[in-house]
């Protein structure tokens, strides 16, 4: 259903954002503490990767307030995927973890475990995809942290008590994970998804083309503009090539010319490309919502995936709400995301 009609709007075509500084919601009084845990989960669907990416990889991990003292007790899960150029440690602060969870759970939601895993890459995003060149992030996030958990934590490991959630990058990650993965999730939060539409080659001939042509070495990518970095990062994952040292991509365009086969291949990974063949598996899901800011370019995007859902009578929830692509994301994390999974998570060791 939609909550607020859309006009249609210029999506932008990178992924988002830097990290950045958001409102924070007020404390709740009564508020109990949850439990932080820094810890490393092994990536098995990461090994062997060109670019050298860690396979040991970093993740946060929030226990809720009762976890410690009812040991028989087994929870839901709800797994958080942060945006492009940051990683965990830089997203928690910005949805101002574990605030906002101590304040759901003290307004009534269901407690649950939250994990973030970190997918920055020597290029600063792994766009959740499934590269040789990056590494497999869309099988690390939806087998090896998943796994991880469940052997380590007092989980309910089963699809209806796992829930995924991503914003920006992470919400194309969720879209993408989601759609191929209903065997592991039950429920999906999609928040500001960039990346949804086939993208185009950029500037053929420009100032980053000849940027890009000049990266001979991946520590070469660490001085590049936004913009210029995220394309690398995108033709690691989305066209990569073993044949092809030392980046092991393809880049968009050659010469000023556009290459065709590549930008097919990015249209590919375009979960608006390809939502048709996976209409059977988001039927599975008892609840997607989707939420994106009124002043946010890539809102259009999100609308349209909003309309292709309901063009195949999939239930969804979509919300356009007062707000830039993130000021907003620390309160809808507390007030829209986490009483969403109380909503659509099972709580009960019998869930089907």
């Amino acid at each position: 259903m939609r909550v607020k009609t859309l006009v249609a709007s210029l999506a932008l075509a990178t992924p988002l954002a830097a990290q950045v500084n958001t409102e924070v919601p007020p404390l709740v009084p009564g508020a109990r503490p949850a439990t932080v845990e820094r810890v490393k989960i092994h990536g098995t669907a990461l090994e062997g990767n060109l670019e050298g990416n860690a396979v040991d990889r970093n993740a946060i991990v929030f226990l809720p307030p009762s976890y410690a003292k009812e040991t028989s007790r087994r929870y839901p899960v709800v797994y958080a995927l942060h945006g492009y150029s940051i990683g965990a440690e830089q997203w928690a602060p910005e949805i101002h973890v574990p605030q906002t969870l101590e304040g759901a759970f003290a307004q009534g939601a269901q407690e649950v475990i939250v994990v973030l895993p970190d997918s920055k890459t020597v290029h600063n995003g792994s766009m959740y995809s499934s590269s040789v060149t990056t590494g497999d992030f869309e099988r690390y996030v939806s087998e090896d942290v998943v796994a991880w958990t469940d052997a380590h934590y007092r989980t309910i490991p089963r699809r209806s008590s796992r829930g995924l959630v991503g914003h920006s990058m992470g919400g194309y990650g969720a879209t993408r994970i989601a759609m191929k993965h209903p065997d592991v999730f039950g429920s999906v939060y999609i928040m500001s998804p960039c990346c949804l539409s086939p993208r185009g080659a950029g500037s053929p001939g420009g100032d980053i083309e000849k940027t890009l042509e000049a990266v001979k070495t991946p520590a070469d990518s660490a001085g590049l503009s936004f913009f210029a970095r995220a394309q690398l990062a995108s033709a690691a994952a989305w066209s990569p090539d073993p044949k092809n040292p030392p980046l092991y991509l393809q880049l968009p365009t050659r010469g000023g010319e556009p290459q065709a086969d590549v930008l097919a291949k990015w249209a590919a990974n375009s979960p608006l490309a390809f939502l048709d063949q996976y209409v059977g598996n988001l039927r599975r899901y008892r609840a997607i919502a989707i939420d994106v800011g009124d002043q946010d370019r890539l809102r259009a995007d999100a609308e349209k995936l909003h309309d292709a859902l309901e063009r195949y009578a999939i239930a969804n929830t979509f919300e356009v709400y007062p707000g830039t692509h993130t000021s907003k994301v620390a309160d809808r994390f507390q007030n829209h995301v986490m009483p969403f999974f109380s909503r659509s998570l099972c709580a009960k060791g019998d869930c089907p």
